[in-house]
């Protein structure tokens, strides 16, 4: 029996392959930002401007988080965290919830703890109690908050925010004891652990990595690889971000948004997710919709949805996990929001 050629491999194919594969988001951002300045020349400079400084503004953000997570793996400290997080589950939903509520780290920031906890074997109740309620507030944004819409309303939005990620945390713990959502993370995310079943089998922590050139390297690679990781996806999604926002003209919003009852809670939700600008800008919107007899839990979902939601953070999340796990995070996010503003609405009316 006489063995068949082989067909010879095109280089070209084999190379556009290669770069589809491996530098697909960043074909996208070409293509996208071409078209919009085929369409429309000054806009691609805005957005082009609009999506440098909003990541400029969240490099803080991310280059300490990266750092914390590849400091935790170069030492070999994820190991006590991850032990950290066994015990009770309703005790460690409760703490990574308020965990989330009141860390400094915006919906983008905590993406590489988010990854390194679940490579660590955290389980995926208590990294998505902390996940949900991250973005929502923090102690700026409460500062924020209350002074534009009311010490009340920030208290209300920080509670949601703890009760959104309790909430969560409880619904992914009965599903995980169902025997569902086991490996959380796409494939090639983190380091392939298994992320939701056992914690790892702990090492010797090193503190002062950077005395061995094995740790040190693995500081660095895994550092490039989540910087990098987290550059292009975040530029898709500010650049979409900046297109979002000069297309949808901020007067559909307010006439969505308005009037009051329960309608307006179930409406400003769904707004919420397309229409949010991000947790800071959308402070004064809401004050001013409020102010025009807008229902203050339509407000407060309106918030609640989109800080969760938000393109940077649903991008994020969508490069992360694996699409069951995605869906279920926007299901709760919407689901939470939305009846945080009926509580509120409730509250407000006694």
């Amino acid at each position: 029996m006489t063995d068949l050629p082989h067909p010879e491999r095109n280089p070209l194919r084999s190379l556009a392959h290669h770069i589809w594969t491996r530098e697909r988001v960043w074909l996208v951002c070409i293509a996208v930002l071409t078209a919009v300045a085929a369409l429309d020349a000054p806009l691609a400079v805005t957005s082009v401007h609009f999506t440098a400084t909003n990541l400029l503004d969240v490099a803080p953000f991310l280059i300490l988080s990266i750092a914390v997570a590849a400091y935790a793996g170069a030492t070999g400290a994820d190991g006590l965290i991850a032990r950290a997080f066994t015990g009770s589950p309703a005790v460690m939903i409760a703490i990574a919830a308020l965990a989330g509520g009141v860390s400094p780290f915006c919906s983008c920031g905590v993406i590489p703890l988010i990854a390194a906890l679940l490579a660590m074997g955290v389980p995926l109740s208590a990294v998505m109690a902390f996940w949900l309620a991250s973005p929502v507030m923090d102690p700026s944004m409460f500062v924020l908050t209350t002074g534009v819409l009311g010490v009340e309303f920030a208290v209300a939005k920080t509670i949601a925010a703890i009760g959104l990620g309790v909430f969560g945390g409880i619904i992914v713990h009965l599903l995980s004891r169902a025997g569902g959502l086991t490996d959380p993370l796409r494939d090639g995310v983190g380091n392939g652990g298994c992320g939701a079943s056992k914690v790892r089998t702990s090492h010797p922590v090193v503190w002062a990595f950077w005395h061995d050139k094995t740790r040190s390297a693995k500081f660095l690679r895994e550092a490039a690889k989540t910087t990098i990781f987290l550059t292009k996806w975040l530029t898709l999604a500010f650049l979409l971000e900046s297109l979002m926002l000069a297309w949808i003209p901020a007067e559909l919003v307010t006439r969505a948004l308005g009037g009051s009852g329960l309608a307006p809670v179930g409406i400003a939700t769904l707004v919420g997710v397309p229409a949010y600008l991000n947790g800071y800008a959308a402070l004064p919107l809401v004050g001013g919709l409020i102010g025009q007899g807008m229902a203050p839990g339509a407000g407060l979902s309106f918030l609640v949805a989109g800080g969760v939601t938000s393109l940077p953070a649903a991008i994020a999340v969508w490069a992360l996990v694996k699409r069951p796990v995605f869906a279920l995070y926007i299901g709760i996010a919407l689901t939470g929001s939305f009846a945080s503003g009926l509580l509120f609405q409730l509250w407000a009316s006694l």
